[in-house]
């Protein structure tokens, strides 16, 4: 196992440059997410890690080695895909000691190798069998065997979770994060899949326009996040956002673009008539209160219940733990937790501390 260093690092197609500077360090062990809408330029900067796309500028090291000139095979890498990529003619053994095979290395070793990866990912009832005999889930665990049995310092993971149906999502979800808790190698984990990103890692880089906006533990993305982009991409459903002004004084309020005021805990300092964006997620809506939801949709979930409707002249969702009986055309009272509110500048987008 070993660290991942990412220093300055620079991507350009001719003169079109899509990764700018980009430094991100991973601890040896530690299970990193990158994350951000597509083309933003986390799988780009993926590959360039892998070694199958050149860096126009800045170094990549795993463990002490810079490994920007090494061809993919001496990186000691091993890279998981969105497709399976699996050898239809060969079995699902053959296909996991496959690349120990082109090592030249002993069979005994080989098979002892891929025996204790299908006893890690429950893969020995399915040993003998080919690639089209198996589940999308199935030869997506085949895909992390073949990895497994390199033993490599880094794992490497682009999207694998992207052809799958909703249901397996979830549990291939957990299949991972189990896998990296019993073997803790280092790993790079590319989605564009926040929930994914959330639940999976230690870490979570969130990448826009080939830039980092923040990185950071998941509830510390989820609590501060550093920005407007940060807060509307993490979490789900999105944060609600209002536009207008912070009215300072004994009891300070937001007054939103309607003239709607919305209650603060307290306004930052020097923040009196400052242009700003008001964020509140929707689970830290509760119901009663002096604001009023005009609803358009209600979703019952059966767990909770989801809210879309209008506040403050902007669409609004809540999610409410209650089976609320309100129809479309109904005011629904509701109070926002003032201890999660979240401010930021209306000009730069940064948090307002």
């Amino acid at each position: 196992m070993a660290s991942v260093g990412i220093e300055g690092v620079r991507k350009a197609y001719g003169e079109q440059e899509v990764i700018h500077g980009v430094s991100v360090a991973i601890p040896d062990g530690e299970f990193v997410a990158l994350v951000g809408p597509s083309g933003c330029g986390k799988s780009t900067l993926l590959r360039m890690i892998a070694g199958l796309e050149d860096i126009t500028g800045g170094d990549i090291k795993i463990g002490d080695r810079v490994v920007n000139a090494l061809p993919p095979k001496d990186r000691d890498i091993a890279m998981v895909f969105q497709n399976y990529a699996l050898y239809p003619h060969k079995t699902v053994a053959e296909n996991m000691g496959f690349a120990l095979k082109l090592r030249k290395t002993p069979k005994a070793e080989i098979d002892e190798r891929v025996k204790k990866a299908a006893e890690i990912l429950d893969l020995v009832p399915y040993l003998a069998r080919y690639p089209r005999q198996l589940s999308g889930g199935q030869r997506q665990r085949v895909a992390m065997g073949r990895a497994i049995v390199r033993a490599p310092q880094v794992f490497l993971f682009d999207e694998p979770l992207s052809n799958l149906d909703a249901k397996l999502r979830v549990q291939m979800r957990a299949e991972i994060k189990e896998l990296h808790q019993r073997l803790r190698t280092t790993t790079v984990y590319v989605t564009h899949d926040q929930i994914e990103a959330m639940t999976m890692a230690d870490r979570i880089v969130v990448l826009h326009d080939g830039i980092v906006e923040q990185a950071g533990a998941p509830l510390e993305l989820y609590d501060r996040p550093a920005n407007l982009f940060v807060a509307g991409f993490i979490g789900s459903p999105a944060m609600n956002m209002f536009k207008g002004t912070i009215r300072g004084g004994k009891k300070p309020f937001f007054e939103a673009s309607d003239g709607t005021k919305l209650p603060l805990a307290k306004a930052p300092p020097g923040s009196d008539g400052k242009a700003a964006v008001y964020g509140m997620r929707p689970e830290h809506l509760s119901l009663g209160g002096d604001l009023a939801i005009d609803v358009h949709v209600i979703e019952p979930m059966g767990s909770e219940t989801q809210v879309v409707g209008t506040l403050a002249g902007a669409k609004v969702i809540g999610v409410f733990r209650e089976r609320i009986a309100a129809k479309p055309g109904d005011r629904l009272a509701v109070m926002p937790d003032l201890s999660a509110v979240h401010l930021f500048d209306a000009e730069t987008g940064k948090r307002i501390s």
